[in-house]
């Protein structure tokens, strides 16, 4: 352990192995800071549904579409959080990095809204 105590906050898969060029690490907080821009826009999405599209769609669907909008964004987070501890991890015990199931999982929430959506306007 350091003598200084940084290893005792970081959590467990940033404290095994070694460090990964700064280059890498720092690729790999970009990443993640662009899946929080994704989940933050997912946020601004719901709020200008239920905000302004109260003419074209009624007040119980426009909320579920907003709600389903705002669960998917804190899924988002969640994964992007958990995907960037797994690279971390993986770069730093020399492994290879892990397959981006997440941007399956974005696609098709974000399919699977814009389907509804589409559906809910035209009905």
């Amino acid at each position: 352990m350091d003598p200084s105590g940084e290893q005792r906050w970081r959590p467990k898969p940033l404290r095994v192995g070694t460090d990964p060029d700064p280059r890498f690490t720092l690729a790999n907080e970009r990443t993640f800071l662009a899946w929080i821009r994704t989940a933050l826009g997912l946020i601004a999405a719901a709020v200008g549904l239920e905000a302004f599209a109260g003419d074209v769609i009624g007040s119980a669907l426009r909320t579920a579409f907003a709600c389903a909008l705002l669960v998917c964004s804190v899924i988002l987070v969640v994964v992007a959080v958990a995907r960037w501890l797994s690279v971390e991890h993986a770069m730093r015990t020399q492994r290879p990095l892990p397959l981006p199931w997440a941007s399956f999982l974005l696609a098709g929430l974000l399919a699977t809204s814009g389907i509804g959506l589409a559906v809910a306007i035209a009905v």
